[in-house]
């Protein structure tokens, strides 16, 4: 799930990126071009119902691909994304459009 909240001048969105607990992960990672890809740099917060939830601020009139990576080995796509486009590795990437 995502959720967007634009600042006032328009200019960078608040962006909570959202796991449910269906996933049944134990760890997940917020990957994608706004972080290059890392696989490190934005750990989700797992919640005591098991979901997962990040919140960014990211510029805005731009449009980024991400990826969820589940237990450091399962890519998961967001059910929400505005959305989908085929990458190199033959399967698709999530898009965010803000």
């Amino acid at each position: 799930m995502l959720k967007k909240s634009y600042s006032k001048t328009g200019g960078f969105c608040r962006v909570t990126f959202k796991l449910p607990a269906k996933v049944e992960a134990e760890t997940a990672v917020l990957c994608g071009d706004f972080n290059e890809w890392s696989e490190e740099s934005h750990v989700m917060k797992k919640l005591k119902d098991g979901s997962f939830s990040l919140t960014l601020s990211l510029p805005a009139n731009n449009a980024y691909r991400f990826r969820y990576l589940l237990d450091g080995g399962r890519w998961e796509n967001d059910w929400a994304a505005d959305e989908y486009l085929p990458n190199s590795f033959g399967a698709d990437d999530s898009v965010l459009k803000i």
